[in-house]
């Protein structure tokens, strides 16, 4: 087992396009859980919404990427109104069982046979990152050294836009939250009722941040779409929502490069127990184990991960133990 191949693999992964969509994805998350204590448990929902605009509108209907980006962003800014009217004025709960059902049924839509015509099924999208690769600046055929670890031109591309992203998306969080509006937020997270009573709209406020953070979401499947260059529906089960919140947990809720340092981290460590798996099994040392298990471990890794920092560092590794909990009244 060569260590040093998989630590330059997991490195590849901590700093890659992969790792920096998830990044953004769990920055909207942040703002939801982090700032306002929304319990969102659907954002691949907004991830979904936000793909597939570009999907179909460049693969269906030969639009250009840009418009493909804001149908995405137009679809997530219904979806949020859809699922905050009816239960933002409610309790905390309402909004976790209405997003994780409503992210799991737009799924289920898009992979059914009916939605074949605009969606391809299960079959997904293809061919969308024309327009994108059109734009890049790097030569395609060639690969480029960064340290211990090298990418071809095309993913060179997309991570230096994608991290540029991350970037701005965390200066905005920052910029938001220093301001009258984010201290409200903060304020709603801590005591709404004081904040109501005070003359501020609490549903208000809570919906633009549930706008705001899907667009975020939608944004990072859009992305998803263009680095892959095709999309399918099970490509946005549950699981991917539930990676986002062991991100924003790693991290630091309530932090701006909580997100971003959970997400370096969250795939350095996935891709090293990966790495770990495989180079046992090929040593003979895991022979009760066959190929798809190690996805299983995975996946039973990123649980214990969890567990772990809810038992032993609630506040993730930069953040504050009382951005954690849910009610801090």
């Amino acid at each position: 087992m060569d260590i040093l191949s998989i630590l330059a693999d997991s490195t590849r992964s901590a700093i890659g396009p992969v790792a920096a969509i998830y990044a953004v994805a769990a920055i909207g998350l942040n703002l939801h859980f982090g700032y306002t204590g929304l319990l969102n448990f659907g954002q691949v929902g907004f991830m979904l919404v936000g793909a597939y605009g570009v999907g179909i509108s460049v693969a269906v209907f030969d639009l250009p990427l840009s418009v493909g980006v804001l149908v995405g962003l137009a679809c997530a800014v219904a979806l949020a109104l859809l699922l905050g009217i009816p239960t933002l004025r409610l309790r905390e709960d309402y909004l976790a069982i209405t997003t994780i059902a409503a992210a799991e049924v737009l799924r289920l839509l898009y992979r059914a046979e009916f939605a074949d015509p605009l969606t391809s099924s299960v079959y997904g999208l293809q061919n969308l990152a024309g327009d994108f690769r059109a734009l890049n600046p790097f030569d395609a055929s060639r690969f480029y050294t960064l340290g211990p670890v090298s990418y071809n031109g095309n993913h060179l591309w997309v991570l230096v836009v994608t991290w540029s992203l991350v970037l701005l998306l965390a200066g905005l969080t920052w910029l938001l939250m220093h301001s009258p509006w984010g201290r409200v937020i903060k304020g709603i997270r801590e005591d709404e009722d004081a904040v109501r009573s005070l003359g501020k709209n609490v549903f208000a406020y809570k919906m633009q941040v549930l706008v705001l953070g899907g667009l975020i979401g939608a944004l990072a499947g859009a992305i998803l779409a263009v680095y892959q260059a095709s999309i399918a529906p099970d490509q946005f089960k549950p699981q991917v929502t539930f990676f986002l919140w062991v991100i924003l947990l790693l991290g630091g809720a309530g932090r701006v490069f909580g997100p971003v340092l959970g997400s370096m981290a969250f795939w350095f460590l996935m891709t090293f127990t990966d790495g770990v798996l495989k180079g046992f099994g090929a040593m003979g040392w895991l022979p009760f184990l066959s190929g798809p298990d190690y996805g299983a471990l995975q996946l039973a890794f990123a649980g214990l991960m969890l567990v772990v920092l809810i038992v032993f560092r609630p506040q993730g590794l930069i953040g504050d133990r009382k951005e954690m909990l849910v009610n801090v009244k």
